[in-house]
């Protein structure tokens, strides 16, 4: 009787496992369009081992009874472990989400005046810091892109500003500036955090130059920074 028990045992987690290995397609897909939207200090086949180990784990796991689609319940929970992967990363360590935010006033003050973005020689010279350590955080500030939007302002708030403003406040502040953003704006945000497009894909639907999607991209961004910073100031 325990011979066929491990028996069966065997072939369940030799189904599960195959059921892993058959959305394996899916899931590099899913980190292959996340990776285009990261720096290049992120490696690809780390986000494959990571939503693998992942995958495996849900696989076994997954109760079709429950949930008719395997992908359905898994795929957002790869993705989930991904992100969590990149919040780990070094290079988003607390001393480089200091310099982060620093780096993102100046840069609000200088495109403000000059309506383009300081390079980093000049960003290295204001704020005193090695230049390999500015291209570091504004290497580490692009994986903040692809979080969610309310985690990644929030990011950039100060702790007093953040404990003042609650998560649902956050999220009703950034649905308040999004409503007055022109048509663009709106779309660009739309595409890029909530349907997951690349800037590539985005330029591609709004028939635009990738470049000025970016621009868009990085006006909205810093509208809702500069509006929550205020918020602070005023707080």
């Amino acid at each position: 009787m325990k011979t066929f028990s491990n028996g069966y045992q065997s072939v369940i987690k030799q189904n599960q496992d195959e059921l892993a290995v058959a959305y394996l397609p899916a899931l590099k897909s899913l980190a292959a369009k996340l990776k285009e939207r990261l720096p290049a200090s992120v490696d690809f086949a780390d986000l494959v081992s990571i939503g693998t180990e992942e995958l495996i784990k849900l696989a076994r796991k997954y109760d079709a009874s429950i949930n008719d689609s395997f992908w359905g319940y898994a795929r957002s929970r790869v993705q989930g472990a991904m992100l969590d992967y990149l919040r780990s990363l070094d290079c988003v360590s607390r001393n480089t989400r200091t310099l982060i935010k620093k780096i993102d006033n100046e840069i609000v003050k200088y495109y403000n005046i000059h309506q383009e973005e300081p390079d980093n020689e000049y960003l290295s010279k204001v704020l005193g810091e090695d230049i390999e350590k500015i291209k570091d955080a504004r290497n580490a500030s692009e994986i903040y892109a692809v979080m969610p939007l309310d985690e990644q302002l929030s990011a950039s708030l100060d702790d007093k500003t953040y404990n003042a403003i609650e998560k649902e406040e956050l999220v009703n502040i950034i649905q308040d500036i999004l409503e007055k953003s022109t048509k663009n704006e709106q779309l660009v945000i739309q595409l890029y955090y909530y349907e997951e497009l690349s800037l590539k894909e985005i330029s591609e639907v709004l028939e635009i130059s990738e470049s000025r999607v970016s621009q868009i991209h990085k006006t909205i961004i810093r509208k809702l920074k500069l509006n929550l910073l205020q918020r602070g100031i005023n707080g």
